[in-house]
């Protein structure tokens, strides 16, 4: 009885973990906050022209259709529902070429290289305080979700190894 218990528990931890609206919530939306304020400050550091100007502007149309990507997301698994989209554009073009998975881990680069970015250039001091919070709130999120699935993924193999 305690074995099948301690069983239906971990399937429902893994349920969780393994969803798209665990996904989407830890990993998607804080990418999508690192993208559109990066994509502010380089709306601000452009000065209203140019082509740093442009690229300010491109970048916050992607953090956009990612974030309404990801929200979607979220509800078709709360609705135990297949989703018909990636969770991002590019794993979204990603998918015209089989590739879903690739072009994601591809957008994780560029959103980590964002965050480096933003970071060594020193625009995270040009962040207003409501835009830090959203900043902190959004690598809180993802660096606690990264160590709870590493924790639970490490649980879950000492148990196979002790049964």
């Amino acid at each position: 009885m305690k074995k099948q218990t301690t069983r239906r528990i971990a399937n429902s931890i893994d349920r969780i973990l393994n969803s798209s609206a665990f996904q989407a919530l830890t990993i998607g939306i804080p990418f999508c906050a690192f993208k559109l304020l990066f994509g502010l400050l380089a709306l601000r550091v452009a000065g209203g022209a140019g082509p740093l100007f442009v690229f300010a502007w491109l970048t916050l149309v992607w953090a956009i259709v990612d974030l309404i990507m990801n929200l979607t997301r979220i509800g078709y698994s709360l609705a135990a529902r297949p989703a018909p989209l990636e969770y991002c554009t590019l794993a979204q073009a990603g998918r015209l070429v089989d590739h879903p998975r690739l072009f994601l881990a591809i957008d994780t680069l560029i959103s980590f290289s964002i965050i480096c970015f933003v970071l060594w250039s020193g625009w995270i001091t040009r962040l207003a305080a409501g835009e830090a919070y959203f900043w902190y709130a959004a690598t809180t999120m993802n660096l606690i979700s990264v160590s709870l699935v590493n924790i639970w993924v490490e649980v879950r193999r000492e148990g196979k190894d002790e049964g």
